[in-house]
């Protein structure tokens, strides 16, 4: 095995966004508070200390240990739900869809980053607890998200209809599903380790959050993960203040907006708010809720409340309000005495447009923290790179970019045409002193002249490429072949292949070597070589 650390911001896969927060440049420094740093988490650590509650943490673990009845759980899990009444125990914590089989690899990522920080913040902070925490999205509704997972470049999908928070969907239905699966996964002992995994998680349970949660306790319970489902009445009690305040105020709508004002001046927006960004949930209904002539209404449905009415209900019936994408971090943020959000890209991109709301509702804004990623180098796909003389770094290059380079490189003629620019480049300047002396326009004549040549030897330098590349076919196919099947449609496996392909091949040794290399604060793409 060997290991490769490469910075994010080297890979090409992130925004700039992204790339700017990794740098900390201070065009989006206002945006956030902490900085994932052991300064930072010192920082962070006394602001929620003085933030969250005993009176939170018992209603916490009571909620825990309810959705934990009827599961039979590790030691180190029971101690670290325990754990969360101490005043001095705190949590990192990731959320994910409830994706079949934990859908993209980068699940594991995920978890495995907020174990790892969990153990490496605990040898900094001796007296003190860190619980790695994964948020179960059991409210969302985008099931075509979440129905299938990638193996072996197929999609093994599940049918059923949409409808309602996905983490009560019955399990019906996932027969059909697992026989499909299992016959492509033979009958090695990590293929019924597999084919068990899967049987016990979404036959022997009988709704979608119930099967996530025993997959992901199955596949780190050794590790203390504590699973926690939002859709539920006492935690959704203790954020009620702020569900009021929402439908009275508007204030995420008007906080967020006023973020989205200044962030957008220098970045792509992710998400933006609605007036009221709660949804109104049943177990077959998932609509938001819209105020029309004051009036609250539920969106294609007959239901609908005054303000006395709906302030009412959500005081019988907490469980019936879910946030949504804008207000979901706030409620993860109320309820758990969390430090740091650990998640991808695109997650922490909105997470950005959040801190003027929280410190709005007076409630710590988190560290955040850009997910581990990984890329699997096989032993055998090592040894091709390793013949066409492409290094670990260039593979993350474009194709274009890649093919245009290596043939460059293996070329027996010249073909950077940099120097013979600059040469020209440095001609025309000359001739503009000249041309200066003259008049005006033989200064523009110039311009234009020069302009048009070096025009030239770019089209003259591209179509030499080209034919370059036709020449050097064989390898521009071996090139083009190897890199497409690192990147699953030029793009990150992580985002495309399941866990259970490399299950498969290398049993538990794969999660474990995950454990042993993947250091969260580093903030490096890890590329692992098998």
């Amino acid at each position: 095995m060997n290991v490769t650390q490469i910075p994010f911001q080297n890979t090409g896969f992130f925004s700039k966004i992204m790339s700017h927060y990794l740098d900390q440049n201070k065009d989006i420094q206002p945006f956030y508070n902490q900085f994932p740093s052991i300064e930072g988490f010192q920082n962070q650590i006394e602001t929620k200390q003085e933030s969250f509650s005993l009176e939170t943490r018992k209603t916490l673990v009571n909620a825990l240990n309810e959705q934990y009845k009827s599961f039979t759980i590790s030691e180190k899990t029971r101690n670290n739900i325990a754990l969360l009444q101490e005043k001095n125990t705190f949590t990192i914590t990731t959320g994910h869809q409830l994706n079949l089989f934990t859908g993209p690899l980068y699940f594991l990522y995920k978890i495995i980053s907020v174990i790892n920080l969990c153990e490496e913040l605990s040898e900094k902070f001796s007296n003190k607890n860190f619980v790695p925490i994964y948020w179960m999205a059991t409210e969302d509704h985008d099931f075509d998200e979440i129905n299938y997972f990638n193996f072996q470049g197929k999609k093994v999908q599940w049918n059923r209809e949409d409808g309602g928070p996905v983490g009560r969907f019955s399990t019906e239905g996932l027969q059909d599903v697992y026989e499909v699966f299992s016959e492509h996964l033979g009958n090695s002992k990590n293929a019924t380790f597999i084919k068990e995994l899967f049987e016990e998680a979404y036959l022997k349970h009988d709704n979608l959050a119930e099967a996530t949660r025993f997959l992901a306790d199955s596949l780190f319970a050794k590790y203390g993960l504590v699973i926690v489902d939002g859709d539920d009445a006492g935690l959704k009690q203790l954020f009620a203040p702020i569900i009021k305040d929402e439908l009275q105020n508007e204030t995420s709508f008007t906080a967020v907006s006023k973020t989205i004002s200044e962030l957008e001046k220098n970045y792509k927006i992710q998400v933006n708010p609605r007036e009221i960004n709660l949804f109104y949930i049943q177990n077959e209904l998932r609509e938001r809720i819209v105020l029309e002539k004051g009036i609250y209404k539920v969106n294609n449905t007959e239901i609908q409340f005054s303000l006395e009415e709906i302030l009412q209900e959500v005081d019988n019936n907490p469980k019936a309000f879910s946030p949504n994408v804008i207000m979901r971090p706030l409620y993860q943020e109320v309820i758990l005495p969390n430090l740091c959000y650990v998640g991808g890209g695109g997650e922490l991109a909105y997470w950005l447009e959040l801190k003027q709301y929280f410190n709005s509702v007076n409630i710590p804004f988190p560290i955040l923290l850009l997910r581990n990623s990984v890329q699997v180098i096989s032993e055998k796909q090592q040894k091709k790179l390793n013949k066409l003389e492409i290094t670990l770094e260039e593979i993350f290059l474009s194709q274009e970019v890649l093919l245009t380079k290596k043939v460059i490189e293996n070329s027996a003629i010249e073909i950077d045409f940099n120097d013979k620019i600059a040469f020209l480049q440095k001609q025309f300047s000359e001739l503009k002193v000249v041309a200066k002396k003259t008049d005006v326009s033989f200064v523009n004549a110039v311009n234009a002249q020069e302009k048009k040549q070096i025009k030239g030897l770019i089209n003259l330098k591209k179509r030499l490429i080209k034919a370059e590349k036709r020449r050097q076919k064989d390898v521009v196919d071996r090139i083009t072949l190897l890199q497409n099947e690192i990147f699953p449609n030029q793009s990150l496996e992580e985002r495309q292949r399941n866990f259970s392909e490399y299950y498969l091949e290398y049993g538990i040794s794969f999660i474990d070597t995950l454990k042993e290399v993947l250091q969260p604060l580093a903030l490096e793409f890890t590329v692992l070589e098998l």
